[in-house]
């Protein structure tokens, strides 16, 4: 079940719950009692390991992109 972050306007504390997707939009109290709260917008964390490492850079040039990695830049 998603946890969604609220926050209280009355007290300013900042709380969680979980709730259904559906009732996301739904008014939620503070644990204080209070009414007035905003549901926040939270960023999502991904958690896990690269499967494969990005290559190194060759030596002696091979770049490309941006414009001194491609060349332009005497």
């Amino acid at each position: 079940m998603p946890r969604y972050e609220y926050r209280c306007r009355t007290c300013g504390d900042t709380f969680e719950l979980s709730r259904p997707m559906a009732e996301s939009a739904a008014p939620a109290s503070c644990p204080a009692g209070h009414d007035d709260t905003v549901k926040l917008l939270s960023t999502v964390a991904v958690g896990g390991t690269a499967s494969a490492a990005a290559p190194a850079p060759q030596a002696g040039g091979g770049g490309g992109g941006g414009c001194c990695g491609g060349g332009c830049c005497g």
